[in-house]
């Protein structure tokens, strides 16, 4: 699929090298969806997760820079009226009403914060990793709705409102996981790997 030109609304840094990039919607998707992005049209999309809502005017997409990367550097620094290349949305990786756990780390939210602004959140357990205090990003929307049911584990800071450790920790010692429950699993692969076979062996 060929990328169209875009046009950036909006660039906001919400928590040290991580950005809300918001463009116009100008087709439908599905929560848990993907974009391809470029700032060229003759370079490679790279992938990200959609986080905003089916019934939103706009798309929008979580980032976090990565120093030695080919796009999130200059994506960083891109700013409103920018011009920009996407895709049409796609992906498999798809909310549904049934009950489940999601599980993600760092800006691996981005997706069940789609699922969740577009009205999937019921039956649902959302656990979130991060590093720092400051990287459970849109806390704010999911605390109201999941109050226990929304778990934050922080590895390096300390608060009495978050699990104190790595979320793999965190699943290794839960003892009421549900195995009629799906599990969805987004983040970095070393996460997702070690967090798939946590759950296969208990």
């Amino acid at each position: 699929m060929e990328p169209e030109e875009s046009t950036i609304i909006d660039n906001r840094e919400i928590a040290p090298g991580v950005f809300l990039l918001s463009l116009p919607r100008t087709t439908e998707f599905k929560a848990g969806q993907v974009i391809g992005l470029a700032l060229d049209p003759s370079e490679e999309p790279r992938l990200y997760s959609i986080c905003s809502g089916t019934g939103q005017d706009e798309l929008q997409i979580l980032f976090n820079i990565k120093q030695d990367g080919f796009l999130t550097p200059r994506l960083g620094n891109s700013k409103e009226k920018d011009k920009i290349w996407i895709s049409d949305p796609f992906g498999s990786f798809l909310g549904s009403l049934e009950s489940a756990y999601w599980i993600a780390a760092g800006t691996g939210i981005a997706p069940f914060l789609s699922m969740f602004r577009s009205g999937l959140g019921r039956n649902k357990i959302l656990i979130h990793g991060g590093r720092t205090l400051d990287s459970f990003y849109f806390a704010e929307e999911f605390k109201p709705f999941f109050k226990e049911n929304y778990v934050r584990c922080c590895s390096q800071e300390s608060s009495s409102e978050v699990f104190g450790g790595r979320l793999t920790s965190y699943l290794r010692q839960l003892s009421d996981l549900q195995p009629d429950y799906s599990y969805y699993l987004c983040g970095l692969a070393e996460m997702v790997v070690e967090s798939r076979d946590i759950l296969i062996s208990r």
